[in-house]
């Protein structure tokens, strides 16, 4: 699917891919739920987020956290509160340092809680991308706090992408773990 360009494309990609995601956390196994991701010894997979995460917690803080970011900047700047997107200290080079921070902070949080909160800030991104028009959302300029941006890439980043993002983490765990059998 190509990245979405219309708030009908965005609204589709972000529900199919949020049910593909939501499917395959239904199909894990104990085994897959219980065994930390272990993807120290694979060259491919350099970025920090493989070891950072460490399990299907970890995961679906993260997109939680994300969605939250992206919630608080809409509407803070839709009430006048001039916020940037990411929270200070942190830029755009610095927010891997953020997301360890969300890591460290939802240790003691739960696989329950942690799948009710992104199933819950899933809700709350569909219901916001809802009460906003095609060209709010894919146009630039309409909102200056935005920059040289639409705001329907901030939506597009923290769903479909997102949830592509960690099907792929998933995916390559599952691997891992029959590759253990």
């Amino acid at each position: 699917m190509s990245r979405p360009t219309s708030k009908t494309d965005l609204i589709s990609a972000a529900a199919e891919t949020y049910e593909k995601l939501t499917a395959m956390v239904d199909t894990m196994t104990d085994k897959e739920l219980s065994i930390p991701f272990q993807f120290e010894n694979d060259a491919g997979k350099k970025e920090a987020h493989w070891q950072r995460d460490k399990n299907l917690r970890d995961i679906l803080i993260h997109l939680y956290e994300w969605h939250q970011l992206t919630l608080h900047w809409v509407h803070a700047n839709q009430n006048g509160d001039a916020v940037p997107f990411l929270p200070k200290p942190y830029t755009w080079r610095t927010y891997g340092n953020m997301n360890v921070m969300f890591w460290k902070k939802h240790q003691n949080t739960s696989l329950e809680d942690a799948r009710e909160m992104f199933e819950r800030s899933h809700r709350d991104i569909m219901e916001m991308i809802e009460t906003l028009s095609n060209e709010e959302l894919f146009s630039k300029g309409v909102f200056p706090w935005i920059g040289n941006s639409a705001l329907g890439s901030y939506f597009v980043s923290n769903t479909s992408s997102h949830y592509n993002w960690a099907m792929k983490k998933l995916k390559a765990h599952k691997k891992v773990v029959r590759a253990m059998e």
